[in-house]
């Protein structure tokens, strides 16, 4: 029998995708981190601010979401091996 592990490649695909989110997010608000002036422009970097924590948070849901195909591809594994032991 051959099990087939397109589902292993799509968590783990998932998971870096969400990972390489947080990082470029993380970095883009270390980066906007400096102090804002009073003025138009500190609306559009608060806006900016506000993207990337957007961006983070939606990383961090990408990377669950890859995590729990890679535990649920675990469990359908062990099933598989379990029953046809």
């Amino acid at each position: 029998m051959q099990i087939n592990s397109s589902l292993l490649s799509a968590g783990l695909g998932a998971y870096q995708a969400g990972q390489q989110r947080v990082d470029q997010a993380g970095a883009a608000i270390v980066r906007g981190s400096a102090p804002v002036p009073e003025n138009s422009q500190a609306v559009a970097e608060t806006v900016g601010l506000t993207e990337e924590l957007v961006q983070l948070k939606v990383g961090e849901h990408q990377a669950k979401a890859g995590a729990r195909i890679l535990q649920t591809a675990d469990e359908v594994l062990g099933t598989l091996i379990n029953t046809k032991a």
